[in-house]
């Protein structure tokens, strides 16, 4: 009980700092906040066991090269920033940089609305698990939770009410920076107060289904890429800049978070479902699930928001206006329905990992013809942009289920 107290007055101080502070406010962190946001979803509460099952006590080795991927791609969307949208400005809208670029949004759009349906399902299954349901009611209900969320969400979008949408959306970034704080502490009392106890970990089962596996979970290490789309509110620079410190602060809360769960790694790879990281967090401290339930439901929701709204704006950009954004709502809600229904919890992780894969592959290439076209960045910058799109390309071709 003492861990668990430790744990929500942390979480809750995290979270007023971050509501109420000064710092809050500025713009550096605004800007820092949105790709923020984004890549800490729930998402990294299943790397935990399902890295712990496949890769043992290599895990914390298996979540970094996932990071240091996300980090190069991340560096190819800054390039983007800094040499694309200015080239956007002058070419034609026949340019093949112009129609790449709208493919590209394209693509992403529809990333969105199958991660609406990643977010929910994964909030659907952080709800139930409590309940302890049979697996073929537990299925039908998720489902059934899912799809009445996306109707409210289409509904509250046809009514006009795109603002309480993105208010929601933000509403819960600072609870749930809390919330992975007051984990991190719980989890760091424990290795503090047992350090010398012996630590067993799982043996790896490394094979050629791990680089799949790892690459299926690419969708939990994504979201920097919204940095590229606030050009109207913030300027390149800023946004560059702040979507380093996004990843930085986010690579360091993954790895810290799979180091820490050492201890529980063996029982991690135990576990059954997505949300089985709730029974670990009880190890650690009695109640910690409450907290852990309370951040991934808050996350979940505003993640499925925010990329709702993302998708459908994105329709109506790509569509020149033709969509309205209602009808753009619309369009994301019948996908994101669709993939509820035709896949299960583990494999909606890969189906959304391999829509952003082929969005970066496309951000990739429109990299490589930019450089070309003005000269930036040299042969070497060309090659690395040429392996990350094939890189993008294998991980949406090969990214496997979390089940397999």
């Amino acid at each position: 009980m003492p861990i668990f107290v430790l744990a929500v007055l942390v979480a809750a101080a995290v979270a007023a700092v971050l509501s109420l502070g000064r710092f809050s406010r500025s713009r550096t962190w605004t800007a820092t906040v949105t790709p923020l946001a984004s890549i800490i979803g729930s998402g990294f509460l299943i790397c935990g066991p399902l890295l712990a099952r496949e890769f043992g006590g290599a895990a914390a080795l298996a979540m970094g090269a996932l990071l240091g991927l996300a980090y190069a791609l991340g560096a190819v969307i800054r390039f983007n920033i800094a040499r694309l949208e200015p080239l956007l400005a002058r070419v034609g809208f026949h340019d093949p940089i112009s129609w790449w670029a709208r493919s590209g949004q394209a693509v992403l759009a529809v990333a969105y609305a199958v991660s609406v349906a990643y977010y929910l399902k994964l909030l659907a299954e952080f709800s139930l698990k409590p309940l302890d349901l049979g697996a073929p009611v537990h299925a039908l209900l998720s489902k059934a939770m899912v799809t009445a969320l996306i109707l409210l969400f289409a509904a509250l979008a046809a009514s006009g009410g795109h603002r309480r949408m993105e208010k929601l959306a933000h509403m819960s970034v600072s609870l749930k920076i809390g919330v992975i704080a007051g984990m991190l502490t719980a989890l760091t009392v424990y290795w503090v107060t047992r350090w010398n106890a012996p630590v067993v970990t799982p043996q790896a089962r490394i094979g050629p289904g791990s680089v799949a596996l790892l690459l299926g979970l690419l969708v939990t290490v994504q979201g920097f890429e919204t940095s590229r789309y606030l050009g109207q509110t913030y300027p390149a620079k800023l946004r560059i800049r702040t979507m380093r410190y996004a990843q930085w602060l986010s690579s360091a809360i993954y790895v810290a978070f799979i180091v820490l769960l050492t201890p529980f790694l063996a029982q991690a790879a135990r576990t059954e479902g997505v949300a089985g990281i709730l029974d670990i967090m009880d190890l650690a401290a009695p109640f910690m699930s409450v907290l852990v339930l309370v951040g991934a439901l808050a996350s979940q929701l505003s993640a499925a928001v925010a990329d709702s709204i993302g998708s459908a704006g994105l329709a109506s950009e790509v569509s020149r206006g033709r969509l309205s954004l209602t009808w753009g709502f619309l369009a994301s809600a019948a996908l994101a329905v669709a993939v509820t229904w035709l896949t299960d919890p583990f494999q909606v992780v890969a189906v959304a990992s391999r829509a952003f894969a082929v969005f970066y592959a496309v951000q990739c290439v429109l990299a490589l013809l930019t450089a070309r076209r003005t000269g930036a960045g040299g042969r070497a910058a060309q090659a690395a942009f040429a392996v990350l799109a094939a890189l993008s390309l294998a991980a949406a071709l090969a990214g496997a289920p979390a089940e397999s």
